[in-house]
């Protein structure tokens, strides 16, 4: 992606709350059940909290009953970066912003009733809605 968006780690604490911080920068996780979109089905769609980068449509999202807000696919699959994670023992696959490299969360195998089979888990303090025009 040509249009990557870096900052030092300075600016990056400047720019995002605490939380944003620890969860984008530090991969870190926010609480499940008690966040702002788990229960959040308005039309739209979701950005990068820490870029601005447009990464999930809501018609893909679900209420997975995680805690957390669940879609079934990224708004291109250019949009997030998938790579494995082996911390905490477990194996995952992490999900990042494209175009800032920010923590958003994983992504999981383990949907069938959604049309791609995915659950992608995306901490909401990673990300800002836009509601739909109209």
């Amino acid at each position: 992606m040509s249009d990557k968006f870096e900052l030092t780690e300075e600016k990056w604490l400047e720019r995002l709350t605490p939380e944003q911080f620890h969860v984008l920068r530090e991969k870190g996780t926010e609480r499940p059940f008690v966040n702002e979109y788990d229960e959040h089905f308005e039309p739209g769609m979701y950005a990068c909290a820490a870029c601005g980068h447009e990464l999930f449509e809501s018609e893909t999202k679900f209420n997975s009953g995680c805690g957390w807000p669940a879609f079934y696919a990224a708004k291109a699959e250019d949009r997030v970066e998938l790579t494995s994670d082996h911390s905490h023992g477990m194996i995952r696959t992490e999900v990042t912003c494209a175009r800032c490299g920010s923590h958003l969360g994983h992504v999981f195998d383990d949907a069938p009733s959604t049309p791609t089979g995915q659950r992608y888990c995306i901490n909401s303090v990673s990300l800002t809605f836009v509601p739909k025009e109209g």
